[in-house]
């Protein structure tokens, strides 16, 4: 596939933090590659709690959605993102909770509106790829979670037709749209680390109903992270009101086993227009030419 264009990664995300959680190695890797890496989160993550003790304060509470983009603007130049744009909606909160329901939630936004404030991106910073969640969550079914994936969707088929949002910008067609999925293997080997070590296990016997014994989505990529694996838990850290650096869920191993055990990301090509290849892919642009290459 010919191009003459760089190489461009759009990844949706739905919260400040995720971006952190899902994917920053990734991202890092590709952006020190010389690939222009863009952030696209939805909503200001106003619903979230704080959940670190050492800045839980009446006055940060106040000023929440504030804080929550600055964890996010320096959340993103940990990971390497060239450019963030927020899609300006409000966090939904958890399901069935009071926020679902606001105006101004990305719960409630119209879905045709949603979907051309995604496509305006799309065209305007042109990604060859775009990284987004699956619909099956296992079992994590946020409001904003499910709208990412349904936007996500409608937006890489509609980005590229010209009758489909004309007041959008110029169409442009990305190559592929991958999901980004969890290994059940790597949280199964975190586990037998704790108890190998004599620690308390984050994962109680909930957890393991609620995501070990769902099945996984089969991945189609494997990118490796080697020079990347602390990314992850820096940009996680530039998150202060979310995560307690004291959280065993996080950063309960010693750093050297957390990067072991998290040496790659999994992802399941879900759209392309490229040839596929019948092996494990180890490059998001697998089949993609373009001026600027890994």
């Amino acid at each position: 596939m010919a191009m003459t264009e760089p190489l461009c990664l759009l990844s949706v995300h739905a919260h400040p933090d995720d971006e952190a959680s899902k994917g920053a190695g990734t991202i890092a890797r590709y952006h020190a590659s010389g690939v222009r890496t863009v952030l696209v989160t939805c909503t200001g993550g106003e619903e979230g709690e704080i959940l670190n003790p050492a800045v839980n304060t009446p006055e940060n509470h106040q000023r929440l959605a504030e804080i929550r983009l600055a964890e996010l603007e320096r959340a993103a130049r940990v990971i390497g993102y060239d450019e963030l744009v927020m899609l300006g909606y409000r966090d939904s909160g958890m399901p069935d909770s009071v926020a679902n329901s606001h105006p101004g939630s990305f719960a409630q936004a119209p879905l045709e509106e949603a979907v051309e404030r995604l496509v305006r991106v799309i065209r305007r910073v042109r990604p060859q790829v775009i990284v987004t969640y699956p619909e099956e969550q296992g079992g994590y079914r946020h409001p904003d979670h499910l709208r990412v994936n349904e936007i996500s969707v409608h937006a890489f088929e509609a980005s590229g037709n010209p009758d489909l949002y004309p007041l959008a910008g110029p169409p442009f067609s990305p190559s592929k749209l991958y999901y980004s999925v969890w290994a059940k293997g790597q949280f199964l080997a975190r586990h037998a680390k704790f108890v190998e070590m004599g620690i308390e296990s984050p994962y109680s016997e909930e957890m393991f109903k609620a995501w070990f014994e769902r099945e996984e989505i089969p991945s189609t990529t494997r990118i490796d992270l080697n020079g990347f694996t602390d990314v992850r838990r820096k940009a996680l850290l530039a998150h202060e009101t979310q995560i307690d650096p004291a959280s065993n869920f996080w950063f309960g191993l010693p750093e050297e086993i957390e990067e072991e055990i998290f040496s790659y990301d999994l992802y399941a090509l879900a759209r392309s227009v490229v040839a596929l290849p019948e092996r494990q892919e180890d490059d998001l642009f697998d089949e993609i030419v373009a001026t600027t290459r890994i």
